[in-house]
């Protein structure tokens, strides 16, 4: 958990869009195991430890549905903190009849699913970093088989009691318009690095030689259009940076290339060239 504290930069928390809150809390609460922090009529924060967001749902007034071939959200992805956490969800997941997908990346070990609205989920640990190869400053993922009889025969037998406190928003993985600007804009501006290139499709950013922070890709085709206001989806996501002269370093690095830096209700707010908003927050120790 290294990776998602100060010093490092990071994503804290993300927030969506649904069609009705309703249903999507009784998804949250008893599919993935979050308790809700704090609820109105139209929102909600959602919680692992009772007091830290790491998810917040709003309904919209005139909400439409998930646009499909847009920039937007690929999935968010739950970092829990061990290996048998993993395997509890697992069991969970089989004992409410939930279909589910599985990868196991080397650096981590991973389930994959969608909420009602199609917002994509991934949950997952990370394997040891002594584990991880680097070579010529890229970290080998790949897309293997998850070995589940591996995974679940070394669990502890517990029952199931929603996601443990230690949880974290451990990435974001976006739908991107093109991979040139988008890169300027996350290395130049906010400060990551390229640890992971895809081919010419795919890009993986991290601070502090994580696997991955951000991921970005251009699978909905290259110039995908911004996805409309009142659509299902990303609203933005929040990134977390270490203290205020950090922040306003790369307030200034964004400025400076011409990208839109604005304040609403307290807080600064950038979107990526691909309309993705971004929060700009200073960690809390």
């Amino acid at each position: 958990m290294n990776f998602h504290r100060e010093p490092i930069t990071f994503v804290g928390r993300v927030d969506l869009k649904v069609q009705n809150l309703e249903r999507s809390l009784a998804f949250y609460k008893e599919v993935i195991g979050f308790t809700v922090l704090e609820q109105t009529e139209q929102s909600a924060q959602l919680t692992a430890d009772g007091k830290t967001i790491l998810l917040t749902l709003q309904q919209l007034e005139n909400v439409v549905p998930k646009q499909g071939r847009t920039t937007g959200l690929y999935h968010f992805a739950l970092l829990l903190p061990e290996r048998d956490d993993l395997a509890n969800i697992v069991q969970h997941f089989s004992e409410i009849g939930l279909q589910f997908g599985s990868s196991d990346h080397l650096v981590s070990e991973a389930l994959y699913l969608s909420d009602p609205d199609g917002n994509g989920i991934e949950i997952y640990i990370d394997r040891d970093p002594s584990e991880w190869d680097w070579h010529n400053g890229e970290v080998a993922m790949t897309v293997d088989p998850l070995n589940f009889r591996d995974l679940l025969a070394g669990a502890r037998k517990q029952s199931w009691n929603g996601l443990p406190a230690g949880t974290v928003m451990g990435h974001i993985h976006l739908h991107v318009a093109e991979l040139k600007k988008t890169e300027e804009f996350y290395i130049k501006g906010l400060g990551f690095e390229v640890v992971n290139r895809y081919g010419t499709q795919a890009l993986f950013i991290a601070d502090g030689k994580y696997h991955h922070h951000i991921a970005l890709n251009t699978w909905n085709g290259v110039g995908a259009p911004v996805p409309s206001p009142n659509h299902v989806g990303l609203e933005s996501f929040t990134l977390m940076l270490p203290n205020e002269e950090k922040k306003n370093k790369v307030i200034a690095q964004l400025k400076n290339m011409g990208a839109a830096v604005t304040e609403e209700n307290g807080s600064i707010v950038t979107t990526d060239p691909s309309g993705n908003r971004i929060h700009l927050s200073v960690s809390v120790i």
